[in-house]
């Protein structure tokens, strides 16, 4: 069994699960250091990951794997993964050629709380990339 000093100071990689087989996993440029989403793998999908190069991540949602772009087409080439200090969360380095969030913008964080407002209103920080409507087949 690994000890507390294993985990923080030693050099294997021990990734540290929820409850639910879960570890955060922050994708971020690897040229800008932009935020361009945050999302959850289990054991396959973060093994999946590191020996295809591509992210790879586990739907809440829809209970399975999906890769990065399998629909979009928006791939997610992964430079380096980071671990942080408890190894339960990730931040994977990634170059990619488009827009990462399925809404049509760069990076899932296009929106900030203005500061000082207390009606707490969002200000748009983030412009479209895509037509996410010429990408995802629409559903109703």
């Amino acid at each position: 069994m690994s000890t507390e000093k294993d985990i923080e100071e030693g050099v294997e990689f021990i990734p540290k699960f929820d409850d639910n087989g879960l570890i955060t996993a922050i994708a971020q440029d690897s040229q800008t250091g932009q935020v361009l989403m945050v999302a959850y793998m289990n054991q396959q999908a973060l093994e999946i990951t590191i020996q295809t190069g591509y992210g790879t991540y586990f739907s809440r949602s829809r209970q399975k794997l999906w890769k990065k772009g399998e629909e979009s087409g928006h791939v997610q080439k992964v430079e380096q993964i980071l671990v942080d200090c408890d190894q339960d969360c990730l931040i994977l380095k990634v170059t990619v050629d488009a827009g990462q969030c399925h809404v049509g913008y760069r990076s899932c964080f296009y929106r900030a709380l203005l500061k000082g407002n207390t009606n707490k209103n969002l200000e748009f920080i983030g412009d479209m990339t895509y037509d996410p409507k010429k990408i995802y087949d629409q559903k109703s």
